[in-house]
């Protein structure tokens, strides 16, 4: 696993992320004919928010970005992307871990949503995401908080990377 770092968005952050989700679901909104090149930028732009974001950076270089957004029955997983090149070698998968383990503290349940067909899903579902409902093109997932040796597990894990 490469070494990153996790620090708070700010608003001078908006345009890096909105580049970078350009990138990274442009196959995926392609596939589903849903691709515009304006709309998925603005999309980020509108909905920024920083006080629940964190940049992503590997190597002091903006790597990608995460939001865990508080909502009434749950925090939503939401822009969660990193750059293709850094794809696959853990730190998703790190940095997921260590959100998620502050939500199992809290007995705080975790939904999101994936596009249809995105490789993301199988990360999401290794860490305990399972479909709620979905529509043509999107995937509703949930996770509930872990409780007992597997919460305990992550706990430890993420104390030993953190």
């Amino acid at each position: 696993m490469m070494d990153w770092d996790i620090r708070p968005a700010s608003v001078t952050d908006v345009e890096a992320v909105a580049e970078l989700r350009a990138l990274v679901l442009r196959d995926d909104l392609e596939r589903l004919g849903r691709y515009d090149e304006q709309r998925v930028r603005q999309r980020l732009r509108d909905g920024f928010d920083p006080t629940h974001t964190w940049v992503i950076e590997v190597g002091g270089a903006f790597a990608g970005c995460v939001a865990l957004r508080q909502a009434e029955d749950a925090h939503w997983l939401e822009h969660f992307y990193l750059a293709p090149h850094l794809q696959g070698r853990g730190i998703g998968a790190g940095v997921l871990s260590g959100l998620l383990e502050r939500c199992d503290h809290n007995g705080t349940l975790v939904r999101l949503n994936v596009l249809q067909g995105s490789p993301a899903r199988r990360l999401y579902e290794r860490h305990g995401f399972t479909r709620e409902t979905e529509d043509p093109v999107d995937v509703f997932m949930v996770r509930k908080p872990a409780r007992g040796p597997a919460g305990d597990r992550s706990r430890r894990a993420h104390a030993a990377t953190g």
